[in-house]
């Protein structure tokens, strides 16, 4: 008799995505809100939506007797220690660069038994990177880069976008990536071109009121027009879906 297949309820889009590109959604017995966002919709069709790591309600994710649960950052102690209270087994998540995700994709393809399939899905994210990189390595420019994750108080995306501006043939500003920077940081630094991925938006992140910041008609990408939103999904989510972002 067939092994049953292992009942994961994924408390991150990057975790769903993960599982959907190593073929094993059916895995799943449930999945974020926001899932929908990184996955087409018959790989989570019918399946209880949840919250994620911060909020999530861990007696409605016991009453569904998964086997793991796995998460990512960020973690709320309350939500973490009531999975874990109810011996539940969770395996937890917090990357911060492009290996980082390699190794969480290594680590669920294990889970899955997927190893070799988690091995060619990571060889395609890296050829895909080469591939940009090859790419702009024929530009006459590196253009400065502001990528824009959080508008009030300003915060810059993580490492891994300021890994992939860097392959697109960007110089990502200002570094180190993935923290809290100043209006007066970001007109010093003068990017040429500003990002803005607004978590948990979509693709309606507000270039207008970017323009209207008191100061920022000095930056170069504000005086030439150059303010853009690509979807908060493709960049800030850890996992194959950072390739639409590349692109």
């Amino acid at each position: 008799m067939a092994a049953r297949p292992l009942r994961i309820v994924s408390l991150a889009p990057s975790v769903t995505d993960i599982l959907y590109h190593l073929g094993s959604a059916n895995h799943l017995v449930a999945a974020t809100r926001w899932c929908k966002d990184v996955v087409p919709a018959r790989a989570i069709r019918g399946l209880p939506a949840f919250d994620d790591c911060w909020s999530a309600d861990p007696a409605k994710i016991a009453a569904l007797r998964p086997d793991l649960v796995i998460g990512s950052v960020p973690y709320r102690a309350e939500v973490v220690n009531g999975i874990l209270a109810r011996g539940l087994r969770f395996l937890a998540t917090s990357p911060r660069t492009l290996e980082d995700i390699y190794g969480d994709i290594r680590a669920i393809a294990r889970v899955v038994g997927k190893e070799k399939k988690g091995e060619r899905l990571i060889a395609a994210m890296r050829m895909k990177i080469q591939q940009a990189s090859r790419k702009a390595a024929k530009a006459q420019n590196r253009p400065r880069v502001y990528c824009e994750v959080w508008p009030n108080p300003l915060r810059t995306c993580e490492s891994w976008v300021a890994e992939m501006v860097e392959a697109a043939g960007g110089r990502f500003v200002s570094l180190p990536a993935g923290r809290r920077v100043t209006p007066e940081e970001v007109i010093a630094a003068n990017p040429e071109i500003i990002v803005l991925a607004w978590a948990a938006t979509g693709n309606r992140a507000r270039p207008d009121v970017v323009r209207k910041r008191p100061g920022w008609n000095k930056v170069t990408a504000v005086g030439e027009n150059r303010v853009h939103v690509v979807r908060d999904e493709w960049l800030n989510t850890p996992s194959p879906v950072l390739m639409r972002g590349l692109d």
